[in-house]
């Protein structure tokens, strides 16, 4: 049976394309194992210099960093045992927002889910299936990777070892509501036809 992990990271709940999208991928897949992470109504903490050596390559030792190593060892648990992980990716002043970037500063743990060789870093969670569902008010060229949400995203997924990275993506949202609505109903069939 797949496993799915859901990251909805969008500030607007039910109001959300990103979520919206990412529902109708969830309906379009009944028969999966669903791990849901609001981060949202959930938020992981951002580092701080309270938290950071509790998300460091080595637990350290007393009870100051025990909460955040815990968050962190569940997140990590949460990635590896997704076969595929689809990610709400609105665009927020051009960039991811603030709470997916906190997840991915708890995920990324040197010598779990990457490590350093001789040829350089290398992504240890390997074998994922990753869809961005990615929500924009306006319209923008791919090819300048403006903005930078997506690219950002890629890069940090690919530097942990996922490469196999789908987008789907609604645009034009603030171009009136009837663009918006046709926007939303070709991402929604978009992202429910992935395998």
């Amino acid at each position: 049976m797949t496993k799915i992990l859901a990251i909805r990271s969008a500030a607007t709940g039910d109001a959300s394309v990103s979520n919206a999208l990412i529902d109708a991928y969830l309906a379009a897949h009944p028969d999966a194992t669903v791990v849901e992470r609001n981060l949202d109504t959930s938020p992981v903490p951002h580092v701080t210099s309270a938290s950071l050596a509790g998300i460091g390559r080595q637990a350290p030792e007393g009870d100051d960093f025990v909460e955040a190593r815990a968050l962190q060892d569940t997140l990590i648990t949460e990635l590896f045992a997704a076969d595929t992980i689809v990610i709400g990716l609105p665009l927020y002043n051009f960039g991811m927002p603030s709470t997916l970037k906190a997840w991915f500063d708890y995920v990324a743990r040197a010598g779990t889910t990457f490590q350093y060789g001789a040829a350089g870093p290398e992504g240890l969670v390997k074998g994922k299936h990753v869809i961005l569902a990615h929500a924009r008010a306006g319209k923008y060229d791919e090819a300048t990777h403006f903005p930078f949400a997506i690219a950002h995203t890629k890069a940090l997924l690919s530097f942990l070892g996922m490469t196999d990275v789908e987008t789907v993506t609604a645009e034009g949202l603030a171009f009136g509501p009837e663009a918006a609505a046709a926007a939303v109903t070709e991402a929604k069939a978009a992202i429910a036809s992935l395998a």
